[in-house]
């Protein structure tokens, strides 16, 4: 069965994860089948710093709307 790979900014909480990771697990099983036991979920918390879109890094401050 699938291991899904979770990558999201650091600050959850541990029953936020729990959430989503029975939330997958269900999913998981209800459209490719096997058993929950089957279904591998590893989280990765990122943190601002380390992440980038459109070449600016998320913990960069936004600039003010111009006008």
């Amino acid at each position: 069965m699938p291991t899904i790979r979770v990558e999201m900014f650091e600050g959850r909480t541990p029953e936020q994860k729990r959430a989503l990771a029975q939330a997958l697990t269900e999913a998981t099983v209800r459209t490719l089948g096997g058993s929950p036991e089957a279904v591998d979920i590893l989280f990765y918390d990122i943190a601002r710093q380390d992440w980038a879109t459109g070449g600016k890094l998320w913990s960069d401050p936004v600039p003010p709307p111009a006008g």
